[in-house]
């Protein structure tokens, strides 16, 4: 198997050099044209153009904005890569020389800033990187590639959207899911690890409501503000009070809105959070807490009627395979060297790739690729300031071009090429 891989991967990459310009060119060109999610209809539309040209199957619209590709070439398993579309609703800080200036129509009406703080336009790229290269290499190997252009990532819709859309059913069943991101980290090395990689993440809203009055007159109100108050703290005692020290779990309160004047006592109020779990019990446990105890403080309170909790998002929880990771890490390590390939621990970030092997019931890996310039990143490191580098949703993220866009073609390329067998 590993000589078999070596010759695919290696054959196919033997063209990236020439390559990376247009690739670069591509990357700045998205870069400065981001879309939010469900609105991808120009990425997809470059994902498309190019998956044609290398000679494709194309087929658009998959979930409203999904695109996908195929490639036919012979008898052999079938391998899945899939690449996220969509930008934040985040005005750019970067300073750079293409960096955003779009906004865009969010889905309350509103006038928003948008911009790629999440790397995906670099996932568009490295998949379009590879997909080319593998249609030029297909001499070399035998099986069928399919690439996945997703939309809606960012709001936890888009994976499900275009199952939902019959992705299942007018695709052929890969035998293998594979999926990275760009993350906080030295340019040029890929990390990731068997089991759990990113977490299940809910967000929730909580109405509550209570009865307005008078800022003179509290003995008239039920007062929704201490009600919330009361709310949010008891919130935070789920993890630190009903967990485990072992049990990892994040509860986040984003968004606390009442009242609209300092002397008017609201008839509502307005909590949303978001919750991170690695555990399918934690989870459920912690959502059972929050429901209690909003329902608790509003009963404290003698609220009118029970809170409205609502969910916003859902993502799953991201589990990789045990040996397709491992059979992918023996990959990366013959390509890379071991010293380019890093063990990570799971992420509290939350990703809807898994929905793709969960419910087509297939092994999925998702790993990450580096894209922090590695002398800063090492400065960082010796200083004890990687958490001041920007992440990931900053609107001061930025991966270096190079040798980000070369290492995460690379990563694609030998990690398909670790399914498809040679000629």
């Amino acid at each position: 198997m590993a000589s078999t891989r070596s010759l695919s991967s290696d054959t196919a990459l033997r063209d990236l050099d020439r390559m990376l310009p247009d690739l670069e060119a591509l990357y700045k060109d998205i870069h400065s044209h981001p879309e939010l999610s469900m609105q991808e209809t120009r990425t997809a539309g470059l994902a498309a153009d190019r998956l044609g040209a290398a000679g494709y199957e194309v087929t658009t619209g998959i979930g409203k904005t999904g695109v996908v590709g195929l490639l036919r070439n012979g008898a052999g398993p079938t391998v899945m890569l899939r690449a996220d579309m969509d930008a934040l609703p985040i005005q750019e800080a970067t300073g750079l020389a293409y960096a955003s200036k779009a906004t865009a129509t969010d889905k309350e009406g509103n006038t928003v800033p948008v911009s790629h703080m999440c790397g995906h336009d670099m996932h568009v790229t490295w998949l379009a990187g590879a997909t080319k290269l593998m249609a030029e290499a297909k001499t070399s190997w035998r099986g069928t590639l399919m690439a996945v252009f997703q939309p809606a990532e960012e709001t936890g819709e888009g994976a499900q959207a275009m199952i939902d859309d019959g992705l299942f059913k007018r695709f052929p069943k890969p035998d293998v899911i594979l999926g990275q991101h760009v993350m906080v980290g030295p340019s040029g090395t890929v990390a990731g690890r068997a089991g759990a990689i990113t977490s299940a993440a809910d967000s929730l809203q909580i109405r509550l409501l209570g009865r307005g009055a008078h800022g003179s007159m509290p003995q008239a109100s039920i007062d929704p503000v201490v009600m919330a108050a009361s709310t949010v703290l008891r919130l935070q005692t789920i993890v630190s009070r009903e967990l485990a020290a072992a049990d990892a779990a994040v509860l986040t309160v984003g968004v606390l809105q009442a009242g609209t004047k300092e002397n008017v006592i609201p008839d509502e109020a307005i909590i949303k959070l978001n919750v991170r779990t690695f555990d399918a019990g934690v989870r459920s446990r912690v959502l059972a807490a929050i429901e209690r105890i909003a329902n608790a403080e509003a009963a404290a309170s003698g609220a009118p009627r029970p809170p409205e909790i609502t969910t916003i998002d859902r993502y799953p929880l991201n589990v990789n395979n045990q040996d397709a990771t491992n059979r992918l890490v023996d990959a990366f390590r013959e390509h890379f060297g071991a010293e380019r390939v890093r063990a990570t621990g799971p992420a509290p970030a939350s990703e809807d790739f898994g929905s793709f092997g969960s419910e087509w019931h297939g092994p999925s890996v998702f790993w990450f690729v580096g894209g922090t310039d590695p002398e800063i990143y090492a400065k960082a490191r010796e200083a004890n300031k990687i958490n001041e580098l920007p992440v990931n949703h900053s609107p001061k993220f930025a991966p270096v071009l190079h040798p980000t866009l070369r290492t995460g073609v690379e990563a694609l390329v030998v990690a398909a090429s670790a399914w498809l067998p040679a000629q």
